[in-house]
């Protein structure tokens, strides 16, 4: 090993070690102390029960398959369903992440006839991609499936092109490289409904990857056998999503705009704001350096970071909209290798270009994940719970509509050490065969009529409680037009309220424990 090639070496290992450091910091910062938000807890209240809730009641309203939440049960045995232990497997899938892109930046190195020194720049660049990258970062604070897809659509594009190399060779397709592939486009569809989309973009990235002419009739015997033994495993989630669909379709507040798109995609792939510009010449890059020789290897990576996104906007804007960012992350592992591609490409001022790109999305990932971190959380149930125990008094009780509302709210309360009454409206998540319409799409959360909302007002269990703390998550999709707090405020007079963002408090005291209130 000569001179400048050991001063190289020095010279990554001691990056790798910063970015190592600023990749644990952007994880692990605040992550243990901020609370739960409600679809978090979600996760954390299916946790909590056994097998036969997860598998016979949770398809019912979820159209999610509950082959996470089962995984995060058996967790919870072992560890505890705390907020630190829930939020572990993320994190710690979080962090193999990078190890994983890692692997996948030297197979494409090598499937792209780089020397060892550029394969270990290539790795490098990467590797601190995958240690910054927005959604990355965001998404293995998380308890939702989503870190753990993130590390299967990265374990998933290292095997693609082990499979690349192996159809390079001519040998068999058979083997532990496609069992593998196999395993990991079956986990992307069990851990959550729009696993659908990445196993397509992986079913065309394997189609890429090992088709070739005069193909033996043993591996298309393999490729065929084994898609449909995935297919036919995955049958009972599809059926659980072909159950719940059409309530999705025609009940959820949520809404498709094409302008809200280009900045999801920014964030997405890269980085907000001009430095995306950065990102689009790298990608140029790549595809400039590949677009010969290393065309499969880019029409893999294409295909992974790009059919997933195009699907799911095509099916927001002609059926119901399922384009939100935090279900798209994965895409985020197969751009930035990409990226990293492009950057390490071609020699001399040309490379020193690439990595100067590639340094601007590395600095402005930072500075993204540093303003993340100094900002409170993504919904404040702790500031809530605050605000509300300095004027809780006994015999108060807190009324959820949404019945939603309660989940994240009784986390907060038990990580704070209180214990207050909260009444779900109309019932408890899952709320099924109670009328009125679905706004989340979810059939266990239901939003009621004003007649059944002025039933529940009037009855004496009701009218009895002191001052009543209205609990609302969005009240302009949930009670459009304030219509239970209305028909509550028809005997109570309004004391106090708290807004911070979605989050909603009204507190309502009867009038004859008010002084000066009018009879």
């Amino acid at each position: 090993m000569g001179a400048t090639e050991t001063r190289e070496k020095k010279i990554l290992i001691a990056g790798a070690g910063l970015l190592i450091l600023l990749g644990l910091a952007a994880r692990f910062v605040g992550v243990m102390a901020a609370p739960l938000w409600l679809d978090e807890a979600y996760s954390a209240f299916a946790a909590v029960h056994g097998f036969d809730f997860l598998w016979h009641v949770v398809p019912r309203y979820e159209t999610h398959p509950p082959f996470y939440y089962s995984l995060l049960h058996v967790w919870t045995l072992l560890a505890g369903d705390s907020r630190v232990a829930l939020r572990l497997p993320g994190v710690i899938a979080g962090l193999v992440t990078p190890i994983a892109v890692i692997g996948a930046a030297r197979a494409a190195g090598r499937l792209l006839g780089c020397d060892r020194s550029r394969r270990h720049l290539l790795a490098f660049v990467a590797f601190g991609f995958a240690c910054l990258s927005i959604p990355l970062v965001e998404m293995s604070r998380e308890v939702r499936p989503y870190p753990l897809m993130i590390l299967c659509y990265a374990l998933l594009v290292w095997t693609l092109l082990a499979l690349r190399r192996r159809s390079a060779r001519g040998e068999a397709l058979a083997g532990r490289a496609y069992a593998a592939y196999l395993v990991l486009i079956l986990l992307l569809l069990w851990l959550h409904n729009l696993g659908a989309l990445f196993a397509f973009a992986g079913g065309v990235a394997v189609l890429a990857a090992v088709v070739r002419r005069g193909m033996a009739k043993a591996d298309w015997a393999w490729l065929l056998s084994g898609h449909a033994l995935v297919l036919l495993l995955w049958l009972p989630a599809l059926a659980i999503l072909r159950e719940q669909t059409p309530t999705w379709v025609s009940s959820t507040w949520l809404r498709f705009a094409w302008s809200n798109v280009p900045g999801k995609l920014a964030v997405l792939y890269a980085v907000p704001g001009w430095q995306g510009f950065a990102a689009v010449l790298l990608l140029i890059l790549a595809v400039a350096a590949m677009i010969g020789r290393g065309w499969r290897v880019l029409a893999m990576l294409a295909a992974l970071a790009v059919i997933p996104v195009a699907l799911s906007i095509a099916l927001s804007a002609m059926v119901a909209p399922i384009f939100i960012m935090r279900t798209m992350t994965p895409v985020a592992v197969p751009a930035l290798l990409l990226m990293a591609i492009g950057a390490t490409a071609g020699a001399g001022r040309r490379r020193l270009i690439g990595l100067g790109l590639a340094l601007i999305v590395a600095v402005n990932m930072l500075a993204v994940d540093i303003q993340a971190r100094a900002g409170p959380p993504f919904q404040d149930w702790y500031g809530t719970v605050d605000w509300l125990a300095r004027r809780f008094r006994p015999g108060d009780q807190v009324f959820a509509y949404p019945n939603e509302g309660a989940l994240p709210l009784s986390r907060a309360l038990r990580d704070k050490g209180l214990d207050y009454p909260i009444r779900s409206i109309p019932a408890p998540v899952p709320a099924f065969d109670q009328g009125g319409w679905f706004p989340t799409g979810s059939r266990g959360v239901v939003s009621l009529p004003r007649d059944r909302l002025r039933a529940i007002a009037q009855q004496p269990e009701t009218r009895a409680v002191p001052t009543i703390w209205l609990l609302r998550l969005g009240p302009e999709t949930y009670d459009p037009g304030n219509v239970f707090l209305n028909e509550l405020h028809r005997d109570r007079i309004i004391v106090r309220s708290w807004r911070d963002g979605p989050i909603d408090i009204v507190g309502l005291r009867r009038r004859d424990l008010v002084a000066g209130a009018p009879r």
